[in-house]
């Protein structure tokens, strides 16, 4: 694929479908996903076009092949200092491994310092070596030890 075709811009409603196929596809949880009802993602995609926090896509030839929340976060600490978390990072799987993570990754950390961030971070599940070295070669380190703790499950 030639990179230099592949836009990153802000999802639209219109997207919801494919987007969700895409995290169906990267998720470590059977069914979690439903892209044959994409009405709650279009939901989330219009809420987020409406704020700070954004969700990205990659295109290439008019189609979705990647996908990107960039949450912003205001912070208590830093004087309340501005700080983006990245989230859902998933690229199609027949379009892994040519730079396309990495275009909407560079993308979402261009973003995150106009707007006056001081740190982007993320998490990434342990069950995910490949996406930890993907993350280290972008520049994050594992700084941090995450705790989650699921409810209303």
């Amino acid at each position: 694929m030639d990179l230099a075709r592949v836009q990153i811009r802000e999802a639209e409603p219109r997207d919801a479908r494919r987007i969700a196929a895409i995290l169906d596809a990267g998720s470590l949880h059977p069914g979690a996903e439903d892209p044959e009802d994409p009405t709650s993602y279009a939901a989330v995609i219009g809420a987020f076009g409406r704020g700070p926090s954004k969700i990205l896509v990659a295109e290439s030839e008019h189609q979705v092949v990647g996908v990107l929340q960039l949450i912003i976060i205001q912070h208590l600490q830093r004087r309340g200092g501005v700080c983006a978390e990245l989230e859902s990072v998933h690229v199609a799987p027949e379009h892994r491994g040519q730079g396309i993570g990495g275009l909407l990754v560079e993308d979402a950390v261009r973003r995150a310092a106009e707007m006056g961030c001081y740190r982007v971070q993320l998490t990434s599940n342990l069950q995910r070596p490949d996406a930890h070295r993907f993350y280290e070669a972008h520049g994050f380190s594992p700084s941090h030890v995450g705790f989650k703790r699921v409810i209303g499950e």
